[in-house]
């Protein structure tokens, strides 16, 4: 298994090294160690498939990382059920970008460095979901977070696109600074960071120490998946190249928050109110994404809105504990696939209009570019639950769960989800029609035209996972598959009758298209944007949060760093200090004066005090 890490990071290795020897092809061989990955995942649970439940769990030895008096940590992989679905779907849908990038990045003169960062990417993934301790996670968390900035800032000769990928990589070092404190506290607490021997000890720890362990693990999750406070860079991230935006949002960063939480269960399970606060978190989360969501004219903006919102869902979910764990998951690896597809497409519409983003300047574009069409509409209607389609059991799914519980629970969770759920059927549907329907808006030098094979192929093929990938693995049994991790959750019934919610959903969602068609496709659509409600600008500038970040924390911060900098701050400090130590020799190289009597005296001096103080002390 650790072939799964090594053959990506050798071709990251091998292109960053080998520098332009290998441009000519440096590419394609990145994507044949990217399927090799594949292939090796694939033949792994053709494997466990054959063994019984209780044996799909392998702890793969590597060697000894960190041995130090009576503590002794292993480098190795844990292979189950849970971190070999992450494995097929990071090295699978990776594996397509890497082929759609061979079209999209042919005649960018870096490709090969670019294709060198999306091994590295795909290879630090891969070490996050299989390590077998919280410290080596760390070190795929990181590797993560390293590859999305240099993928993020690819073009940085552009200042606003470094600007993002310096946003990106900031906002979630703060998330990185609660999971350093997790494994910390985890050590200090069960002296140790494996995974197994912190679920063994979990149940000693007394419940503030676990609350607070949980939080922090959230707070990670926070930052890398983009969920609220620490939400802001995911917008931002648009600046990389779009395979890169299909890879955050689909395969790699943005899941790894939702398989943190998943993966900690023994700890979340022991402290409800830690649980309670994800679960609050993603409701957050998926409302505000969706209500940035409905007001975004750049397309892949609205479609990093709708990740934020779809990561919500999943959050949600990893916060009703037991019962939310599998559909948490379900939804995260069907939502890969559609969302996957959406972003190629994105970059399809791209590639054919002149490399913009404003949807404002579209519609009409199914005439012209009927692959791109279906296949972004086949996304389309996954992620806003039309019947039958992946989304649909994945997500109402996790409706369904929202709605189980007692007390107030149910139908705050309950209600925002399915409410939402109509939201996103708006918000979509004003995406894909403001794109390609209604009337041509088209700009004077713009001839729309499909795109080359190497795009449109994975283009389709995650099409097809967008159509069939939800039923097949509600009809395979994939809770069961995850059950010998996430546990088995019992059966509970909705305080709404199961009918009634799919019944609600499909009405918000029918009511959410319609408004949209309406507004969208049957009625013309300024090319520029008119300045609408006070709700619509704060969404089109992201419920301000950029405004109250700098509000808060980088103008404040940006205060105390001009005044320690100035004369009345540290460096006055510092010239101080100095002057007062020269005084004071100034003064005191008088004594040495090299007069012997001017010595005796002073040493007499000395004696006649140590006299007195001894004959204080003695009294």
């Amino acid at each position: 298994m650790w072939l799964v890490i090594a053959l990506p990071l050798l071709g990251s290795a091998l292109l960053l090294v080998g520098g332009r020897r290998t441009d000519s092809f440096g590419p394609l061989l990145a994507t044949v160690l990217s399927w090799s990955a594949f292939v090796v995942a694939a033949l792994t649970l053709v494997a466990m498939l054959g063994m019984d439940a209780a044996d799909r769990s392998r702890h793969v030895s590597l060697w000894s990382w960190i041995a130090t008096g009576t503590f002794n940590l292993e480098a190795g992989l844990l292979v189950d059920p849970l971190s070999l679905t992450f494995v097929l779907l990071v090295t699978f849908v990776g594996s397509l970008i890497h082929v759609y990038s061979l079209g999209y990045m042919a005649h960018d003169p870096d490709k090969r460095r670019f294709f060198a960062y999306l091994n590295l990417f795909v290879a630090a993934m891969l070490t996050l979901v299989l390590a077998d301790s919280y410290l080596l996670l760390y070190l795929g968390w990181e590797g993560v977070g390293l590859a999305s900035y240099l993928l993020i800032g690819f073009w940085n000769w552009n200042p606003p696109y470094a600007s993002a990928a310096n946003k990106a990589f900031i906002m979630n070092r703060i998330g990185d600074f609660g999971l350093g404190l997790a494994i910390m506290l985890m050590f200090a607490t069960f002296g140790t960071v494996t995974f197994a021997g912190v679920a063994q000890a979990a149940g000693d720890a007394g419940t503030t120490t676990m609350t607070i362990m949980g939080l922090l693990l959230l707070l990670a999750a926070c930052g890398k998946s983009a969920q609220f406070p620490l939400q802001a860079w995911l917008g931002d991230a648009m600046a990389g190249p779009t395979p890169v935006s299909a890879l955050i949002h689909a395969a790699t960063m943005v899941t790894a928050g939702v398989y943190l939480v998943v993966r900690s269960a023994p700890i979340y399970n022991l402290t409800p109110d830690a649980q309670l606060v994800v679960a609050i978190v993603g409701a957050i989360t998926l409302t505000f994404g969706a209500i940035v969501g409905c007001a975004k004219d750049d397309l892949k903006k609205a479609l990093a809105a709708s990740t934020m919102s779809q990561i919500g869902y999943m959050m949600l979910a990893a916060g009703l504990g037991p019962i939310g764990y599998a559909v948490a998951i379900f939804h995260l690896v069907t939502h890969g696939f559609f969302k996957a597809g959406m972003f190629l497409g994105a970059g399809s519409v791209m590639h054919g209009m002149n490399n913009r983003v404003d949807m404002r300047t579209f519609g009409g574009l199914s005439a012209k570019m009927k692959t791109t069409w279906i296949t972004f509409g086949l996304g389309w209607l996954a992620i806003i639950g039309f019947p039958f389609l992946s989304g649909f059991w994945s997500k109402d799914a996790i409706i369904e769960a929202a709605w189980v519980g007692e007390g107030w629970r149910p139908w705050v969770f309950g209600g925002i989800t399915t409410l939402v759920a109509g939201l996103t059927a708006f918000y979509m549907s004003r995406l894909f029609f403001m794109t390609f329907h209604g009337k041509a808006r088209w700009l004077e030098h713009d001839h729309p035209h499909e795109s080359p094979a190497t795009m449109t192929i994975p283009m389709v093929i995650l099409a097809v996972g967008s159509v069939g990938l939800g039923a097949f693995l509600k009809f395979v049994g994939f809770s069961d598959w995850l059950a010998p991790v996430t546990g088995h959750a019992h059966h509970h019934e909705p305080v709404l009758p199961p009918l009634v919610i799919t019944a609600l959903v499909l009405t918000l969602m029918v009511i959410g298209v319609a408004l949209a068609w309406v507004r969208y496709a049957k009625e013309d659509v300024p090319v520029v944007a008119p300045e609408g409600s006070l709700l619509t600008r704060a969404a089109r500038h992201d419920l301000f949060q950029d405004m109250v970040n700098d509000d808060v924390f980088v103008n404040p911060t940006m205060s105390l760093a001009r005044g320690v900098s100035n004369d009345r701050g540290v460096d006055n400090g510092l010239m101080g200090i100095g002057a007062g130590v020269a005084g004071l020799s100034g003064a005191l190289r008088h004594i040495q004066n090299g007069l012997v009597r001017s010595y005796a005296m002073t040493m007499l001096m000395g004696i006649v005090a140590m006299f007195l103080f001894v004959w204080m002390v003695q009294r």
